[in-house]
């Protein structure tokens, strides 16, 4: 499963009273994506200089794609 769809998934069956509304999730998902993303950014090495930061490195950059929706998430 994608993580946008999971994402979605959780909004739509949340309390919120925006499921009538047209592009409504996807309005809500966007910023929740968008603070994600810069928080893992946050987290990523500046360099590789070592195993660690090179493992981060790897790691930030396959959370970052499954949350664009390029990767499936691991069951």
């Amino acid at each position: 499963m994608k993580f946008p769809d999971l994402l979605l998934s959780a909004i739509q069956r949340s309390e919120i009273p925006l499921r009538f509304e047209p592009g409504a999730e996807e309005s809500v998902a966007r910023p929740v994506t968008e603070l994600v993303r810069v928080w893992l950014q946050a987290h990523e090495p500046e360099g590789t200089d070592t195993e660690f930061d090179y493992g981060q490195k790897a790691l930030i950059k396959r959370l970052l794609a499954e949350l664009d929706g390029g990767e499936d998430v691991p069951e």
